[in-house]
């Protein structure tokens, strides 16, 4: 027998990478027929019935869920796939749309109800309610019992006789030999089979019966679930009427002679003259408010004004867990969606406990993904499916079969024993993506196996459920070994990731948490990356629980440790809850199984701009609590510390962030990380002290910062930046009032040169009194704005130099007037029409909280960021075409001066000719601020950015004034013009004889003078000649006149030349 349950679970774990469709008997294949590929998704049916839970169950085992129709359009691809396979029946769907209920205080889910007490002391006692019911085609009793444990008879929880007939309509119940509570109804006298049972635990429980005469069906359900249906009696008649019905004992005759007795309490007695559907059970069993439909049908609402007791009967207070009695009413059973048919609308609700097909929705990539694995295993199994073939004795597998899921946890627990004792022999060879894919499958099924209430004859092997347990955690530790990490690697387009196998885990010590602690109240579970343990107590004054703890090493000084507070559990006993289950876990080794390429977004918490913001990682174990109270999930508060990494090598630090997993963020992808709710307590060297207000899965998720510069630095670099401002507006000044003092050429040139002095200047003064005004707050905000529009300006301004300079290298057919107007609107209307549109839509989030500059922590500041990008690419492109063309002008100039030496002057023509307009354009172009994207690197980049850009308007006045040849002409025409003032005053006559070096001279002869004081003084017949020399000098506007006379001598022609030399020169 235990062969062939091997070779059964070995066919399961071999196929469980493949697509099924089992039939009622769960045996076919799923064929491609049944999947339907959409250019997003692979839609799968599953031609099985099954209830909702397990078809769920099944479809996010296969790394799927049930599909989700939001929208009236999702449902044409699904009706299209029932159309191809020609089903009619209605198939489960998962309606996304429904409400989901608030949260409610756990203080708020217990309700306080009055009952019955029936005391074991006397079997005498009864209740009387006193209701005439009439006859009745249909009908359903509801109550609330808590059985004494210690009374194993029958007993009769309620009777109803009739004048006519005794054993009308009654519920009795007794306890089995395995403990149990078994149920039966008598119907007209016939007395249905004990099936439908719940635990005698002491507990209370809500039992609902219903019958209908048209169809003589009866059902019991138990805690909102049906436990037993059937046909009711041989007769086909209404209830009788004007009857009697009794709490608490059997009626042998009509109102008394009272037999079977019932102990325990009663109470919540409501009936109905209808049968109720399984939703409505549902609902009233979570005290859900009843619908109008049920207010109208009711006979009888609980009332202890109408209820008679015995004496011995008597008056107690209950306080029952009623999860739902805050919640809003909404229509209750499962979403389903019409087979192919005509009928409208196609979505409809059914009994969640209904069996029907359903289907599965999975992305197109991950379908595709396990169907190539699928065909993988199935011709070259792996050293791990050999393995397990081995000790299941089977040699040749058929890979056709499949179960849809696990029956029950003997099942689940071979198989698992299986599993651990294959991973250990072949430890030594590396899972490949199929074995994964299997048994992180196997984990999720196991983990949704029913979990019956534990019986008499399995409290014996209680051994059996902690093994399955440590066979649990040893497979899930194989799977999240960091020896794994290229494979988690391989399957991520399959699985979604590691906290898969954390909440398969999760979710197998919840429900298996009654099994495993019957007869212990501590287990500890360990493996090399696993840490599990689990407590339990009895709530009562002043109960407390110790910290639980990761594993100890040599190497940890402080342990990752998690706590509930004292306090919080104090609070579980006042509300009422009588036991407490803790189950905590450690896990070591996910960080490594996470992505590292993949940042996790995030806001930064380091906002002051005092450090670079490189990016979030998860950086620490992963710890967990799950709080159970009376086996139910109770959330509430948490400490935890963990341990992280201070500083890398490089030297960022880390910022550590509280976080949890959240499994319905993003559902698609398996949930992300989130902050709500936690917070840093406390931080210290190398671990984090965190509170959050809820119970899940916890880690720190570490920022990485740039490392932060000394008070010293920070110090000195505000001291250069206002020193180099405060130079650069007085080189800024000066250049502005020579470009208007000495008379520079007016031109398109030096009007930019202007307007982006007096732009830059401006920004820079204001840049020196931000820290002043920031002490007020309409004056920073003015200030803000202002520095804002003035930047812009200037950047602007250095995007309209960098377009002229543009202008000048390539041809453009612009006038200079038009050019201009553009450039002005360029220059000034831009940065105006930025600014306005920035404070008319964040007005409020304009200006930063502590300085007098836009906001960094919202997205104002890229209204100054991009448009400083923009201007900066585009000068950066004009600085390379002009460094183009002067490199081949410097060579084509070397060529023709000198050919033969071209190729020895080419480096040095080759170099000044890239370096001088990079030395020139730099400062004017803006092109120093790019060194900012460097800035975090180093802090000697920080003082050569500060160095470079405060200076900026200091750089522009050495190369536009001091150094600018339009400038140096215009002085030097000043100081000749004073000398050609002068001139007429000047005295000392000089004679001049030709030279090489004399000015170009004109010559043009003029008529003779009849006088000249040269010839009075010579002989008189020797003749003379008159001549004017026009003498051209570059230094001077105009041509100067110089008189002079030719004198003939000795054949020679001699010219004499008499000029003034203006005194005091």
């Amino acid at each position: 027998m235990t062969g062939a349950l091997l070779t059964g679970f070995i066919l399961f774990l071999l196929k469980v990478v493949c697509e099924s469709e089992p039939t009622h008997a769960g045996t076919d294949r799923v064929e491609d027929s049944h999947v339907h590929l959409t250019p997003q998704w692979a839609l799968q049916l599953v031609n099985d019935s099954l209830p909702f839970s397990r078809a769920d169950s099944f479809c996010r085992g296969q790394f799927g869920s049930l599909l989700p129709l939001d929208q009236l359009e999702d449902q044409e691809e699904p009706l299209e796939l029932l159309r191809q396979i020609g089903l009619r029946s209605p198939v489960w769907v998962r309606d996304s749309s429904r409400p989901v209920s608030k949260p409610v205080a756990v203080s708020r889910q217990y309700l306080q109800f009055s009952a019955l007490n029936f005391p074991k002391e006397s079997r005498e006692g009864f209740a009387h309610v006193n209701i005439s019911l009439p006859a009745l085609s249909s009908i359903s009793v509801c109550v609330r019992v808590q059985w004494d444990p210690e009374w194993n008879e029958v007993s009769t929880i309620f009777s109803y006789a009739a004048p006519v007939f005794t054993n009308e309509f009654q519920l009795r119940g007794q306890v089995d030999v395995q403990g149990r509570i078994l149920l039966a109804l008598i119907i007209h006298g016939k007395h249905l089979p004990y099936k439908a049972s719940f635990p005698n635990n002491g507990e209370w429980h809500h039992i609902c019966v219903t019958w209908r005469r048209n169809s003589n069906q009866w059902a019991i359900y138990v805690d909102g679930d049906k436990k037993d249906m059937g046909s009711g009696s041989d007769t086909y008649r209404d209830i009788y009427r004007d009857g009697i019905l009794i709490l608490g004992q059997d009626q042998d005759s009509f109102g008394g002679n009272f037999t079977e007795p019932f102990f325990g309490n009663i109470t919540d007695l409501n009936v109905w003259n209808m049968s109720l559907e399984a939703r409505h059970v549902h609902s009233l069993s979570s005290c859900l408010p009843s619908s109008p439909m049920l207010t109208q049908d009711m006979l009888f609402s609980w009332n202890l004004d109408l209820i008679s007791s015995h004496p011995v009967v008597q008056k107690v207070q209950a306080l029952l867990f009623c999860p739902g009695v805050h919640q809003q009413m909404a229509p209750q059973g499962c979403r389903t969606l019409q087979g192919w048919s005509e009928q409208q609308p196609p979505l409809g609700l059914t009994d969640c406990s209904d069996l029907l097909p359903f289907i599965c929705r999975s992305s197109r990539e991950r379908y595709l993904r396990m169907k190539q694995m699928r065909e993988s295993q199935s011709s070259q199994p792996t050293a791990f499916m050999n393995q397990l073939m081995k000790l299941s004795n089977t040699s040749e597998p058929v890979l056709g079969q499949q179960r849809l899921g696990l029956d029950g946890l003997a099942q689940a627990s071979v198989l698992l024993n299986m599993s651990a004792q294959a991973l250990e022999v072949t430890q030594q060879e590396r899972l490949q993506p199929a074995d994964m894919v299997s048994l992180i499958q196997l984990l999720s099924v196991t983990a949704d196996v029913p979990s019956q209430p534990p019986s008499r004859a399995e409290n014996g092997s209680q051994e059996n459920f902690q093994e399955l347990g440590q066979h649990f955690i040893s497979v899930a530790d194989s799977i999240i070994s960091e020896d794994n990490t290229l494979t988690w690697q391989a399957i991520k387009e399959v699985v979604n990731g590691p906290m898969d196998v954390v909440k398969s885990i999760d979710r197998m010590v919840t429900r298996l948490s009654p099994r495993l602690m019957a007869e212990t109240d501590h287990l500890t579970i360990r493996s090399p990356n696993i840490k599990l343990e689990v407590q339990q107590q009895r709530l009562q004054e002043g109960s407390k629980v110790p910290s639980f703890c990761g594993p100890e090493t040599e190497k940890l000084t402080k342990l990752d440790c998690i706590s509930v507070p004292r306090q919080k559990i104090q609070d579980l006993h006042n509300n009422g809850f009588y036991k407490l289950t803790l189950v905590n876990t450690w896990y070591g080794s996910l960080r490594p199984l996470f992505n590292p390429e993949e940042n996790i977004s995030m806001v930064p918490t380091v906002t002051d701009g005092s450090q670079r913001y490189l990016g979030t990682f998860l950086g620490s174990s992963v710890i967990s609590t799950t709080v159970l109270g009376d086996d139910q999930p109770v959330s509430m508060a948490v400490h935890f510390q963990l341990q992280h990494r201070v500083q890398d090598s490089v030297g960022n630090v880390f910022d550590p962030v509280c976080a949890f997993w959240d499994f319905d963020l993003n559902p698609e992808a398996g949930g992300w990380w989130n902050t709500k709710g936690c917070e840093v307590v406390s931080k210290y060297y190398g671990y984090t002290v965190c509170y959050c207000n809820h119970t899940t899965n916890f880690a720190l998720l570490l920022q990485v910062y740039e490392a932060q510069r000394s008070p010293e630095n920070e110090k000195a670099l505000q001291v250069l930046t206002f020193i180099g401002c405060g130079v650069s507006l007085c080189g800024l000044l000066f250049t502005f009032i020579l470009f208007i003092a000495v008379g520079v050429p007016k031109s398109d040139r030096t009007t930019v040169h202007k307007n982006l002095i007096v732009a830059l200047g401006m920004a820079e003064l204001l840049l020196m009194c931000s820290d002043w005004a920031s002490e007020n707050e309409a004056a920073c905000f003015l200030v803000t704005a202002l520095l804002h529009l003035f930047f812009m300006a200037s950047f602007s301004w250095m995007l309209v130099e960098g377009l002229l300079l543009w202008s000048k290298v390539v041809s453009v057919n612009i006038s200079e007037d038009r050019r201009m107007k553009l450039y002005y609107l360029i220059g000034w209307g831009l940065p105006v029409l930025i600014v306005g549109v920035t404070l008319v839509i964040s007005v409020n989030k304009y200006k930063a909280d502590d300085h007098c500059w836009l906001n960094m922590k919202t997205d104002t500041i890229w209204a100054f960021v991009g448009p400083v990008i923009f201007v900066l690419v585009v000068n950066a492109v004009v600085l390379c075409r002009v460094v183009m063309v002067t490199v081949s002008s410097a060579h084509r100039r070397a060529k023709m001066l000198s050919p033969s030496s071209a190729s020895k002057m080419q480096t040095f023509d080759l170099s000044w000719a890239v370096t001088r307009p990079v030395l020139i354009l730099l400062p004017v172009l803006g092109l120093t601020w790019l060194c900012g994207v460097l800035v975090h690197l180093s802090v000697v980049v920080a003082y050569i950015f500060i160095a470079l850009n405060s200076f900026q308007g200091f750089y522009i006045f050495l190369v536009y004034a001091v150094y600018n040849s339009e400038v140096r002409n215009a002085i030097k025409r000043i100081k000749e013009k004073r000398k050609a003032l002068s001139f007429t005053n000047c005295s000392q006559p000089t004679s001049f004889l030709p030279s090489q070096r004399a000015p170009i001279t004109s010559w043009s002869r003029n008529p003779p003078t009849p006088y000249s004081p040269e010839t009075s003084e010579t002989s008189g017949p020797t003749s003379s000649t008159s001549t004017s020399l026009v003498i051209k000098n570059e230094s001077f506007r105009k041509e100067s006149f110089v008189s002079f006379s030719l004198k003939q001598a000795s054949g020679n022609q001699v010219v004499q030349l008499t000029g003034f030399k203006p005194s005091g020169c």
